[in-house]
């Protein structure tokens, strides 16, 4: 089993920056890869940026490419999403989850929510035009 607890949302300006966390506990947390989605109202979760166990592969949805930056520690059992040039259409429920499925991520399918196993309750980002 894991927990994960994800914090650092809150309502910020276009063009500002947040980083968000992610704690989990349970399992070791190095030895499996994490993910971060999000949903915004009236739309399917989103893929944002994905992380192997090392934290040596990183991956990311189209529309964060070049303003996120996924990273993990593991010696402090979080992984964390900085997210700069903030815009409108980043406000958001952004989730973290766990990945049990290692065939499946390693193998590509690191952009589908079906490949993680274990999800925080979600926080809330808020981007004002």
């Amino acid at each position: 089993q894991v927990q994960l607890v994800e914090s650092g949302g809150g309502l910020v300006q276009a063009g500002d920056s947040l980083r968000l966390s992610c704690a989990a506990s349970g399992r070791t947390f190095g030895s499996y890869p994490m993910g971060w989605f999000r949903q915004a109202p009236g739309k399917e979760r989103e893929f944002v940026a994905a992380i192997s166990w090392s934290g040596g592969s990183t991956y990311y949805g189209d529309s964060v490419k070049g303003r996120f930056t996924i990273s993990r520690d593991n010696a402090k059992n979080t992984v964390y999403l900085q997210m700069n040039s903030l815009k409108p259409e980043d406000t958001a429920v952004y989730y973290c989850a766990a990945s049990m499925e290692f065939g499946n991520f390693y193998s590509g399918s690191y952009y589908s929510s079906g490949t993680y196993d274990y999800w925080g309750q979600g926080t809330q980002v808020t981007v004002s035009s």
